[in-house]
């Protein structure tokens, strides 16, 4: 059992008291249950989420065997995704999280062999170490632009793309998904979080795409996600002319007050697994420099950013506030009664929404020469309104949500 050494540890209670009456991690989550009915506890979602993994494994491999080549292939991602799911919560490298983790890889590897374009699992020098990344490829392996993907913090590289549905792929770009410091395989390693790694590691992947022949190097973006906007808007903040448009979805670049201290106890324990702090100060500290405002000026590539007209982790007065101080090309999207998941539409799964299709248009746009110097567009999002490409809501913002 992990030793409790956070004050968040004292309050588990409570997310233990959600999972059991909701059967989801958050009270905004989509209705109905997200974990079978015999999790009672957060501690009981590793091996309940598991198990369920290791059946569609088994599945998969029984289909594989009866030259089920595409049912076999969507079940070993299924497991894979599953796998990881079930690793999440384990807050320590003991001998359950290097199961799960190792078998989210293994089943990786099969989705790696049946899939229909080129997927390599690659590793990036990184300042004495490697960060382990999955680099989608268009078939026939031309060359074209590419989009670095940065998951969130609880996120790994094997969750998205669906290699079903590669959004970026389909709109002839590569995709390189990576597990950044403290994430994933880079965690497993003992490469952990700090204040300002994972921006380094961006642009250490960004280089290496440089140097790939199937990756045109004048057209590197990045398109980022939850805690992954607070490393991908760091990124773009630095100035590097290598990136060359950032998309920031389901906002969480303010400061990590949001996050840490006002929401649930989950985020205090897993920053601390991630940067690996021993104590609450340690912590803190770390967490204390992990925000990018004050640095909008520096960022100078095309920037779309999306958010929940009520996500908790990043209060929506202060991104109009962030929003306004970008002087590059920009548009930001608020999701009316939106929480965290910025979406119109309900999801298929969290690897299929309609966040990832647009934001990978509006990369293709960018990269297009669409938006140019003192382009600036806000939209609200009306609940049952039209969608960013339309003009209602267009200059309208959630603050006056009375005003039509």
């Amino acid at each position: 059992m992990r030793t409790p050494r956070l004050d968040r540890d004292r309050q588990q209670w409570i997310f233990d008291y959600l999972v059991k009456e909701t059967g989801r991690v958050f009270h905004w989550d989509a209705d109905g249950r997200v974990f079978p009915a015999s999790v009672k506890s957060h501690a009981q979602i590793s091996k309940h989420v598991g198990r369920i993994a290791q059946r569609m494994e088994r599945v998969a491999a029984e289909e594989e065997a009866a030259g089920h080549r595409m049912t076999a292939f969507e079940l070993y991602y299924r497991a894979s995704t599953q796998f990881a799911a079930a690793q999440h919560p384990v807050l320590e490298t003991n001998d359950e999280k290097r199961y799960l983790h190792g078998r989210c890889i293994a089943n990786y590897e099969k989705v790696i062999e049946l899939a229909p374009y080129p997927i390599e699992r690659v590793e990036i020098p990184f300042e004495g170490v490697e960060l382990q990344c999955n680099f989608h490829m268009l078939k026939g392996r031309p060359k074209a632009p590419a989009v670095i993907f940065i998951p969130g913090c609880d996120m790994t590289k094997e969750i998205y793309p669906d290699p079903q549905i590669n959004h970026a792929l389909d709109r002839g770009m590569h995709l390189l998904a990576m597990d950044g410091p403290g994430q994933g395989m880079s965690n497993l390693r003992g490469t952990k979080l700090t204040a300002d790694n994972y921006e380094r590691a961006v642009i250490a992947v960004a280089k290496w795409l440089q140097g790939r022949k199937e990756v045109d190097p004048d057209k590197i973006t990045v398109f980022s996600q939850s805690m992954g906007s607070h490393w991908g808007l760091g990124v773009a903040a630095m100035g590097d002319p290598i990136i060359k448009a950032n998309v920031g979805s389901w906002a969480s670049y303010l400061d990590k007050y949001y996050i840490l201290d006002t929401f649930s106890p989950r985020y205090k324990q897993l920053f601390g697994y991630l940067t690996g702090a021993k104590s609450e100060e340690e912590l803190d500290r770390i967490v204390s420099q992990m925000t990018v405002e004050g640095k909008e000026g520096g960022i100078t590539a095309p920037t779309l950013l999306t958010t929940g007209e009520y996500d908790a982790r990043s209060p929506v007065e202060l991104v109009y506030r962030f929003y306004d101080r970008i002087k590059a090309p920009k548009e930001l999207w608020v999701y009316e009664d939106t929480y965290h998941q910025t979406t119109l539409f309900p999801p298929l799964g969290n690897q299929r929404l309609d966040c990832h299709s647009m934001g990978m248009d509006w990369i293709v746009d960018a990269l297009s020469g669409k938006f140019k110097p003192g382009h600036a567009r806000k939209v609200y999002l009306r609940t049952g309104g039209g969608g960013p490409q339309g003009t209602q809501g267009e200059d309208q913002d959630s603050m006056h949500w009375w005003v039509k």
